[in-house]
């Protein structure tokens, strides 16, 4: 009976492990729209470019994702799902998936479409931010 709890339990702590990376590995091969995919940011890794990132992201993002992008803003503990990590998202996805993602926001969560709110310049000015997130 206890070997075939351990066993249950070893069982449940492996599928929640292979959730949480399946989740990161389903963001980074989601299928980027065209008038995205490929895209760079023009502005580079610069220190000025994430200068002036990290203020539009303490405007606009920290209240949900936190001052470092943990996903632990403020506002962010109400929500469901909660907001993405974005020091540990970075990491696993490009230049043209965050465009999109800020740009076009996603349906089903509290992730806003900033488009037309930020300019093209304010969102590569954050990425360029989220890039420095640790």
């Amino acid at each position: 009976m206890k070997r075939l709890l351990l066993i249950l339990l070893l069982g449940i702590i492996a599928l929640s492990a292979c959730a949480d990376n399946n989740q990161a590995t389903s963001e980074a091969s989601e299928t980027i729209p065209a008038e995205y995919a490929g895209r760079t940011n023009p502005l580079g890794s610069g220190s000025d470019a994430a200068s002036q990132g990290a203020i539009v992201f303490q405007n606009y993002c920290q209240s949900c994702h936190g001052p470092q992008g943990h996903g632990d803003g403020p506002a962010g503990g109400s929500l469901d799902p909660e907001p993405k990590n974005l020091a540990e998202l970075q990491a696993t996805v490009k230049d043209d998936y965050l465009f999109w993602r800020i740009s076009d926001g996603r349906e089903g969560t509290a992730m806003v479409p900033w488009k037309g709110i930020l300019t093209e310049e304010q969102i590569w000015q954050v990425i360029a931010f989220i890039r420095t997130l640790r």
